[in-house]
């Protein structure tokens, strides 16, 4: 460590005075203030003198040069003695307002809670321990003192290609424009070989750094990617456009910083300031809820909003709508969710804004402001000094998502747009980002959910950019809202809300699982005209297949849309007019993505088997074997029969029915259940055989078996109507369908209050059921009436001569025993027609 500081500062030393001619570039140039004009943005209400400024890194004194001359007071450090005596030379009669000292960044020794404003730019990168000087320059600031780090991924293109490609384009750039180039003016090699070694350089930052920021110390972590476009030259925009500058500004935790009665800061703190009321809005006694208007950009933007901070400590999500102001659905949702969702439930804190673009929504102005005729949900960041979409950008960003741990958009179609119901989840950022949003998008009760692939522009693709975990939710169309499509919307954001863990409470049961989207297709009219869709919103369709036309007013056809892949069409301009440039029509394909539901229930099954298999074992060797045989016997033709025991656990039905002569296959798909069936078979001398398979998807010819029995299975199926269209082929003309099985997903398993105290539910254990619990909520059959659906599924299957038993189970379970079932099962038992074939 010491050798590589040694080599750090060495070079520096050398890079001092070529370091100083780029900053008196600067000071010459428009960076000085616009340099100037970011930093007295973000310092706090006080007094200039009053401000204690801290600038790590100084480098050749850029900083503290401008805040100086400014009439601040500001301490400097640097670990290059070359620099700071550069910086002194440069800043001349300014030095009675700067203090500069030799000091490690990584080991900064000044006493704690000393600086209302702790600043740095391009240093991080160049540290050997981040994590620690975060730590420390955490430490100096005072409760309530704000960090600024101005920084890049300055060499990501020593490890990846696609950044070295663009680095070298940057060169040619400069070099076609005759300009300075600021690497070749260095000692690029020895500066690659630190960099080699410095930890940031192979991360992905920012979202590194507000990660970091957010678990140690700081309670507002803002970031802006768009920094570098408002305080760089054209000759540094082009020298660096690979490689933007990003601002990341952070509160340090202040305790009691807000009083219901005054609105103010502790000035015993040492820190008196207003607390920016904006932030201060932002919270409320724990277990309580606050509402009122949010005051942004200095109150040129009040929005409606709640904030909701529940009894118990944990992390907040940042829920907004009317990010167009012509969506309505989602906009009812918000004020709803604030009314129902109750404090005392809540881990952590939810912070509803219910109308971002306020204005539009109350002078029905649609999706684009009027003032600038700009999109919203295009321009994220933002930028303070550009138009009102810009700047309410900016303000979301730096005061809402700053405050976000998780972070939900609601949506829905404008006054034109036609959609079928689904979800947006984040899917340019980090991978434990990406992740963590499409786990948020699996709560959804939506058909489709879609992989974003932006990491900018809109409000919630850029959140995810910054490390925030986030979702937009369509639902609703043509401008309009119900009842139903509000409540459904509020049911996926608490469904959200309790799979995140802020909300106590199991997840609603749904109807969907969503279907996974990738590849999504947005077309946009070529010309102006009158649209014809030949479509509508959820339809499937095939590569080629028309979608529809454009005609002018004597019906000539314009313009044409096909289909260029097969998929499903999720919205689509639902007027009669397009516009030039303007959507027209929006469709993705399926993924091929497994069914992640299928790993939760295989690692649950996985994890039961052993205690499974003890419970078979015992059931073979009870009266419950006998009544069994009994009650399927009765359906079982005559003669030697091939038999498919689907989902089979540990083999219970499949050893059974071996015995009495019958060549019986049985499947499941968890490994370890196949295991303990082979096992038990064996113990029972029973000639079965065993495979592990899905039972939504089973590798048998057409016609296979004469029979196919399933016990306790259709309930754990996340597509239990293509289960039984497959278990239909696989049988024999004739064949005979038994299903035993129970309307579970009505039920709690963890209402153990009736059972026997040797039941098998009491040694399975809380979390367990509770995982049953969370599996079956994600299961949309889980939500049907059941026989009544089966019948009606199996019916339109072609199955006939039905035949229904709700009474088995008074039949088999006639004692409250270890085998006992306190959900009353049905029994289904259907016929394959010829029709079928």
């Amino acid at each position: 460590m010491k050798d590589l500081l040694s080599e750090i500062e060495s070079y520096w030393t050398t890079r001092a005075e070529g370091y100083s001619e780029i900053n008196h570039k600067e000071l010459n140039g428009m960076q000085k203030g616009a340099w100037l004009e970011v930093l007295k943005g973000q310092f706090p209400e006080k007094a200039k003198d009053e401000i204690k400024i801290l600038d790590i890194g100084t480098g050749p004194g850029f900083f503290p040069v401008i805040l100086a001359e400014a009439g601040y007071k500001v301490t400097a450090v640097d670990y290059t003695q070359e620099m700071l005596d550069t910086a002194k030379r440069n800043a001349g009669n300014l030095c009675e307002r700067i203090s500069f000292y030799k000091m490690d960044a990584q080991n900064l020794e000044f006493e704690d809670d000393v600086f209302d404003v702790v600043i740095s730019r391009n240093l991080t990168w160049n540290l050997k321990d981040p994590k620690r000087a975060y730590e420390e320059w955490c430490r100096v600031l005072k409760p309530g003192g704000k960090l600024l780090n101005f920084d890049a991924n300055w060499y990501g293109y020593l490890y990846d290609e696609e950044k070295r490609l663009s680095y070298e384009e940057d060169r040619k750039s400069v070099e076609s424009e005759h300009l300075d180039d600021h690497y070749l003016c260095t000692d690029i090699d020895r500066m690659e070989k630190i960099a080699l070694q410095m930890p940031l350089s192979s991360i992905n930052r920012p979202s590194w750094d507000r990660k970091f920021l957010k678990e140690n110390g700081f309670e507002s972590v803002a970031v802006d990617t768009g920094i570098w476009q408002r305080v760089w030259s054209q000759e540094e925009k082009l020298n660096y456009h690979s490689t933007p500058m990003f601002m990341i500004s952070a509160v340090k935790e202040e305790k009691n910083v807000w009083s219901e009665n005054d609105g103010m800061g502790d000035s015993d703190s040492g820190y008196d300031r207003k607390r920016d009321l904006e932030d201060a809005m932002l919270c409320a006694a724990p277990g309580m809820k606050k509402n009122g208007f949010l005051r942004l950009g200095g109150g040129e933007f009040s929005l409606p909003y709640t904030v909701i901070c529940g009894s118990h400590p944990g992390k907040t999500v940042l829920i907004t709508a009317a990010v167009h102001g012509g969506e309505y659905v989602g906009i009812q949702a918000a004020v709803e969710l604030a009314d129902k969702l109750k404090p005392e439930k809540i881990h952590g804190r939810v912070i509803l804004v219910k109308t971002v673009c306020r204005k539009e929504f109350e002078e029905r102005s649609g999706s684009v402001c009027p003032e600038d005729e700009k999109n919203l949900n295009r321009v994220f960041p933002g930028n303070p000094q550009g138009t009102r979409m810009d700047r309410l950008a900016y303000e979301v960003v730096q005061k809402l998502h700053s405050a976000a741990d998780y972070y939900i958009d609601l949506h829905s179609g404008d006054d034109y747009e036609q959609l079928t119901p689904y979800i947006y989840y984040a899917g340019c950022a980090d991978e434990d980002v990406v992740q963590m949003s499409r786990k948020m998008a699996e709560q959804a009760d939506v058909p489709y959910m879609v992989k974003s692939n932006v990491a900018s522009g809109g409000s919630y693709n850029y959140a995810a950019a910054c490390g925030i975990p986030s979702v937009l939710i369509e639902r609703g169309q043509m401008g309009g809202w119900s009842p139903e499509e509000v409540h459904s919307t509020r049911k996926d954001v608490r469904n959200i809300l309790c799979a995140l863990g802020v909300y106590d409470g199991m997840r609603s049961y749904s109807n969907y699982y969503p279907m996974e989207i990738e590849d999504v297709r947005y077309q946009s009219a070529s010309v102006s005209g009158l649209w014809y869709p030949a479509k509508k919103p959820g339809d499937i369709i095939k590569v080629g297949e028309y979608l529809g036309c454009v005609k002018d007013y004597e019906r000539n056809i314009l313009e044409t849309s096909l289909s260029d892949l097969n998929g499903v069409v999720l919205y689509q301009t639902g007027s009669l007019q397009v516009i030039k440039d303007g959507p027209m029509i929006a469709y993705g394909s399926f993924s091929r993505r497994k069914d992640e539901r299928k790993k939760k229930i295989t690692n649950y099954w996985a994890k039961r088997s052993d205690s499974f298999m003890e419970q078979r074992r015992a059931e073979l060797h009870s009266d419950m074997a006998d009544k069994w045989l009994k009650e399927i016997g009765t359906f079982l033709p005559d003669g030697k029969l091939r038999i498919l025991d689907v989902g089979c656990g540990a083999g219970f039905f499949s050893i059974l029915l071996a015995k009495l002569g019958h060549e019986v296959t049985g499947i499941d798909l968890t490994p370890d259940m196949i295991i303990h069936s082979r096992e038990l078979a064996k113990e029972e001398n029973a000639s079965c055989t065993f495979e592990v398979m899905d039972a939504e998807n089973p590798d048998f010819p057409d016609g296979t078996f004469d029979v196919i029995v399933s016990r306790n299975l259709t309930w754990t199926l996340p597509d239990a109507a293509r289960a039984y269209k497959e278990w239909i082929r696989v049988l024999k003309t004739g064949g005979i369908l038994i299903n035993a099985d129970a309307n579970y997903g009505a039920d709690d398993f963890s209402d153990t209050a009736d059972l026997p105290a040797n039941h098998a539910h009491f040694t399975v254990g809380d979390a367990m059921m509770q995982e049953c619990e969370e599996i079956k909520r994600q299961l949309p059959i889980s939500s049907y009436v059941r026989p009544a659906w089966d019948l009606e599924t199996l019916g339109k299957l072609g199955i006939n001569r039905f035949s229904i038993d709700l009474g088995i189970s008074s039949r088999i379970y006639t004692k409250k025993d270890e085998f006992y079932n306190p959900t009353p099962m049905f029994l289904i038992c259907g016929e394959k027609n010829k029709c079928n074939n």
